[in-house]
């Protein structure tokens, strides 16, 4: 039987997680004991989910493979659309080598596959205009038989897109495919974590119960490959995308901007599509955008954000896209400690956020996108398998590595050889070729 990879993301696990909470996590201290664990990863710049994600399919930096941020520069409109839709990604991914080289594939909410190649594909997407729904744009967007046969058989674990009932209806979906279908490559995104460290905090103890969860989802998809016997032939990894940070002030830059008339606000606080200058958030760092039209100089931007609080370091254009993020932007604003950024323009500049605010748009008491070089910041993945060495320990990685990493235990032969990344050639057996 040839070998399967199966590759679970637990959205914001963190390094200090397996630091902290090892011995509430049965499933993955096992799997670090019997497998090689790399202990810390360096993100990429911005650490959002979207790119991040791409990243470990591609491994590319963003401004290679084109996903930049979350969602797109859409100033008009205060619910932008996000990166759903494969057609963006501008380089191979491993789905799409696997795909090509005869394997069977399997996705489940995992980032930036609507409408992809991948044979079994329940894809993260939602309704963003009021002319659509959710039923008809995941249909639109996944593997529409597949999708309703999942729906059917689970559909009554779900509440909408709230957690933790998302990911239980995730892992349920995943479990019976793998039983039923045994795919070659199967990637499954729970993002139960991820949202109560937003909401309460990233050590908060909603957020260690949702750790404690995902511990046990893992479990129960590694008992699937044990109930249909390709356990033995199937190599599992279980990775962060990225860390959080706590915070409890938000910045509003297009806010600064209009108040210097370099941008006009609409009556729902976006921002009109003739700005000269546009702030557009990556919640712990923010992209700065200047039209070709503009008549605001650069250096005034700079002054103007530099003597703001909660501000750490202004990066030049230059200066981010050598970090991997989009060359087109201005500036990239990282926000200190504490801090964090917001596309709207309405209100004061700074603005206080509380437990009362959660459940409000963007307010959040944990969040992401900060620079990769954070203390304590980084992520961290552990494989396990056939051929990976076994209660081994890495210390450091880069996100970009995972992705030749997997083709390597995938043997793909079409995967580029040039990538921004390394295969991480440690973990392996001896006798892997």
């Amino acid at each position: 039987m040839k070998e399967k990879l199966i590759i679970i993301s637990i959205d914001a696990l963190g390094a200090l997680d397996i630091t902290l909470h090892k011995d509430k996590l049965p499933t993955l201290s096992k799997l670090i004991n019997r497998g090689t664990h790399v202990e810390k990863v360096t993100g990429i710049y911005p650490t959002l989910t979207y790119p991040s994600h791409v990243t470990l399919m591609t491994g590319m930096y963003p401004k290679e493979h084109g996903v930049v941020n979350n969602t797109k520069i859409q100033s008009t409109r205060l619910s932008p659309d996000w990166y759903w839709y494969d057609k963006e990604i501008k380089v191979p991914t491993i789905y799409d080598v696997a795909k090509q080289e005869g394997l069977t594939t399997a996705a489940f909410l995992w980032p930036v596959t609507a409408s992809s190649s991948i044979d079994y594909n329940i894809a993260e997407i939602f309704p963003n205009r009021i002319w659509t729904n959710q039923v008809m744009i995941s249909l639109k967007a996944s593997s529409p038989l597949f999708l309703l046969l999942m729906n059917q058989k689970y559909g009554h674990l779900r509440r909408g897109i709230l957690q933790p009932y998302l990911d239980d209806f995730i892992t349920a979906c995943a479990v019976d495919t793998i039983k039923n279908k045994q795919p070659d490559l199967t990637l499954v995104h729970l993002v139960d974590m991820d949202s109560m460290r937003h909401a309460h905090g990233v050590q908060s103890s909603e957020a260690v119960e949702a750790l404690i969860r995902q511990d046990k989802r893992v479990a129960e998809i590694i008992q699937a490959t044990k109930d249909n016997g390709t356990f033995d032939d199937t190599h599992f990894v279980v990775l962060g995308d990225h860390y959080q940070l706590d915070v409890d002030t938000m910045i509003k830059l297009n806010a600064l901007f209009v108040r210097k008339g370099w941008a006009e606000m609409k009556p729902n606080g976006a921002i009109k599509n003739n700005w000269q200058v546009y702030a557009k958030s990556c919640d712990g760092s923010t992209y700065i955008y200047c039209k070709r039209t503009s008549q605001v100089n650069p250096t005034e931007i700079y002054q103007a954000i530099n003597e703001l609080n909660g501000i750490e370091t202004i990066y030049t254009s230059e200066e981010s896209a050598e970090m991997g993020a989009d060359p087109d932007a201005t500036f990239m604003v990282e926000a200190a400690n504490g801090f964090y950024f917001n596309d709207e323009a309405q209100g004061d500049i700074f603005e206080k956020v509380t437990p009362a605010d959660i459940g409000k748009p963007n307010r959040y008491l944990g969040i992401h996108g900060s620079h990769p070089s954070k203390p304590n910041y980084d992520t961290t993945v552990i494989f396990y398998g056939p051929t990976i060495k076994e209660n081994y320990k890495i210390e450091k990685a880069l996100l970009v590595d995972e992705a030749p990493t997997f083709a390597k235990i995938l043997n793909l032969k079409k995967f580029p050889e040039k990538v921004s990344g390394t295969c991480i050639q440690d973990i392996f057996k001896e006798n892997r070729l």
